[in-house]
């Protein structure tokens, strides 16, 4: 699979010539610069794509061209900001840029409440704690419903036995401080969300005033609907992909659980399934995002990859761990529910030119006071990639294709 890495654009603090020099060979970014809703000229495209050739590398994959909200919930402004997105994938597709991994997700991308959480070994990684988010959800965004949602919550079978989410963030309650609540409104929807989605940043004074607002427009909106929503969606932009060679794969939902009242509809197999059925053009493809599925106890990920590996245009290879409580963590990458190896297997079989990034790796030796956006370190990153590369390597050897280390004699 060709070697690349999430990469923030001409601020971000790890380099490209950083990155030249650890073996990647594309790199996957967006343009963060233009507001939402906005096309993506060809001048601005070029640019950045010149910038990324000028290191020898590619620009492989666009992470993200943002579905808007008013697409996913069906907004009156719908149709126009498809032709909006639709012009930006022309532009894309004009400038040599053929794959776009986008999501679906209402309102929140990725959601974690722990961004440090200690691994035995001193470095760090992002977790997801049910009882936190519950907390935030119950007493700090003080959603309707949100007390009601939690009492019918449950795990899957096998998971969290006897546990009461309900009765853990009450407790919570007791203990926490308002400093203590900030941190998870920094956890939850700042510092994962504005680098991302563009729906929050940094400088929001009120981001639960509009966090509120952005879930009003899901009023109504159940799994069917949204459902519908998306394959309006695909529908409407598949003509301008097969025009344009574009290959759309959406990224499965982050955890793979439905949160806020939302409806979430690319988190299981079936899921997976629907939505590929529902526009069955070869342009209608998957992110397979190893460590959003293996969040879910409910996915068998090695066999979701080798149904769906047919139609996946783009690997996060990643792994996660689940804790006999349901809280989970982001595990090594040789380790893990996702089993990587055979992923790599699976994957390299199929098509060895698949783009694949590491995605999200440990926080360590110092990473923590860079800067990084959260979940994504430099030289977390760095490992994860060398321990895939060796997998790789061992694998196309079985293979009998040929590997070759970017940067490096034969």
């Amino acid at each position: 699979m060709e070697r690349t890495w999430r990469w923030f654009g001409k601020n971000d603090k790890i380099t490209l010539a950083m990155l030249k020099q650890i073996g990647v060979e594309g790199i996957v970014t967006a343009l963060h610069d233009v507001p939402l809703g906005e096309v993506w000229t060809r001048e601005k495209i070029r640019d950045l794509r010149e910038y990324i050739e000028s290191f020898g590398m590619r620009w492989s994959v666009v992470e993200s061209l943002p579905v808007v909200e008013t697409i996913k919930y069906g907004g009156p402004d719908r149709d126009h900001q498809i032709e909006v997105y639709k012009e930006s994938l022309r532009n894309l597709s004009a400038e040599g840029i053929h794959t776009i991994c986008y999501n679906f997700m209402p309102v929140l991308d990725w959601a974690r409440t722990d961004l440090l959480h200690e691994n035995p070994n001193g470095s760090s990684n992002l977790y997801f704690s049910y009882a936190e988010f519950a907390y935030f959800d119950i007493y700090v965004l003080k959603r309707e419903g949100a007390r009601a949602d939690w009492e019918k919550f449950k795990f899957p079978e096998g998971i969290g036995e006897g546990r009461n989410v309900l009765a853990e963030a009450d407790e919570l309650a007791k203990t926490m401080t308002p400093e203590k609540d900030h941190q998870l409104v920094e956890n939850i929807v700042i510092k994962t969300q504005g680098f991302v989605s563009g729906n929050f940043s940094e400088g929001d004074e009120h981001p639960l005033e509009l966090f509120h607002q952005l879930l009003d427009n899901y009023k109504g909106i159940d799994k069917d609907k949204l459902r519908q929503n998306m394959k309006y969606f695909l529908e409407a932009i598949m003509p301008t992909c097969e025009e344009c060679g574009m290959n759309m794969c959406v990224h499965p939902d982050d955890p793979p659980i439905e949160i806020l009242g939302l409806p979430r509809i690319v988190r299981t197999e079936e899921d997976i399934q629907w939505f590929l059925d529902a526009v069955p053009n070869k342009h209608n493809g998957l992110t397979f995002c190893a460590g959003s599925l293996s969040a879910g106890a409910y996915n068998n990920v090695v066999e979701m990859a080798r149904k769906f590996a047919p139609r996946t245009h783009f690997v996060h290879l990643r792994s996660c761990h689940i804790f006999p409580n349901g809280d989970f963590t982001e595990a090594s990458h040789l380790g893990g529910r996702a089993d990587i190896i055979e992923l790599a297997h699976i994957f390299e079989k199929e098509n060895p030119e698949l783009p694949m990034r590491v995605d999200h790796g440990m926080t360590m030796l110092g990473d923590e006071s860079k800067g990084y956006n959260a979940g994504y370190s430099f030289l977390g990153r760095m490992f994860a990639l060398g321990q895939v590369q060796g997998i790789l390597a061992t694998v196309d050897r079985e293979l009998g294709i040929s590997y070759k280390q970017p940067g490096f004699f034969d």
